[in-house]
């Protein structure tokens, strides 16, 4: 009897010291997830949270965020930062948006867009590496004169798009029931997880961040690394303004604004550290569907834009404060 009662008593120690030391931060997105979404589904049941259609639309706010965020989880990753991705998809929007008025069509339209990314990246990335100004203030900087610029040239108003070839394929399509914007989401999730966890890139973009001077002295070319990263960022937000144009038909100088807090609370709750040298893509997709769903239940709600900025601020400070600990840890 004595010894049955040493084997429960025992095998209780086990079960207790296997939980304390189950690794629950590297799932904490995982499991805040699942407990935001029962809550919105339980208590905005009878409002339509749970519908087919609302739940698609979560996906379409949610995709052109995973995609900007997608591409940030590398940045983050390299312990850099890029405020700009919002302004850069306004201007993106624009820049394809005349492009197809122009008559060059849908792919006159998309390297237009594209391109416009790509050269704010560039720029952000040789005033970083090449410069040596902290990314913070250099994106700080770009987004300001991005979003100006994209005021400017258009003198805030709207430019329309007709053409329902990029319309469907950027935004407003379906396949069936799936929108394309889904598509689209699932197609770079996968490409960012094979390029962060089974490439060479993705290994010095981590040792980059976890720490440059040894990376380094390994031979790692950490100058480019954050060079690439950064093109990265602005060929995402590209692609994102584009998204935007294509899903409002129009290309406009507000579209991502704000996006960028958004992104940025992403890409941290999904568990890559803010201070470099831990970045994981699925978390970062499943960090851009809890915002999403977070918006949508508190727009459903009744929660007016400025509450729902303060809710997005405050879920960041949390997200940091984990992490910062899991550091330590």
């Amino acid at each position: 009897m004595q010894s049955r009662d040493t084997e429960l008593r025992e095998s209780k120690q086990g079960m207790l010291a296997a939980v304390k030391h189950f690794p629950w931060r590297n799932y904490i997105v995982y499991i805040a997830f699942v407990g935001v979404f029962a809550y919105f589904a339980i208590s905005l049941f009878d409002q339509g949270f749970m519908t087919t259609g609302n739940l698609l639309n979560i996906i379409r706010q949610t995709a052109i965020i995973a995609l900007m965020a997608l591409a940030m989880t590398f940045v983050i990753s390299t312990g850099e930062i890029d405020l700009s991705v919002g302004s850069t998809a306004a201007l993106a929007s624009l820049t394809g948006a005349y492009a197809l008025q122009s008559g060059l069509g849908v792919l006159g339209g998309v390297v237009a867009g594209l391109g416009t990314g790509l050269l704010v990246g560039l720029v952000n990335g040789l005033l970083v590496t090449k410069a040596a100004i902290p990314s913070f203030l250099v994106t700080l900087a770009s987004m300001g004169a991005v979003k100006g610029m994209a005021m400017w040239v258009t003198d805030t108003a709207p430019v329309p798009i007709t053409n329902a070839t990029f319309n469907f394929w950027f935004g407003s399509g379906n396949l069936g029931t799936i929108p394309v914007l889904l598509i689209w989401m699932v197609v770079f999730t996968v490409i960012a997880h094979v390029l962060l966890r089974k490439t060479a890139f993705g290994r010095q973009t981590l040792a980059t961040g976890g720490n440059e001077n040894a990376a380094r002295f390994s031979g790692v070319k950490t100058g480019r690394i954050k060079l690439l990263v950064f093109l990265g960022t602005g060929l995402m937000a590209g692609l994102a303004g584009l998204l935007y144009a294509g899903r409002m038909n129009a290309g406009r100088f507000s579209f991502g604004e704000g996006d960028e807090l958004s992104v940025i609370a992403a890409v941290i709750l999904g568990g890559t550290s803010l201070f470099g040298g831990v970045g994981t893509i699925i978390g970062t997709l499943v960090g851009a569907l809890m915002m999403g769903t977070i918006n949508n239940g508190l727009i459903i709600m009744g929660l007016d834009v400025s509450q729902q900025m303060m809710i997005k601020g405050l879920i960041i400070i949390l997200a940091v404060v984990f992490g910062r600990k899991a550091i330590r840890k």
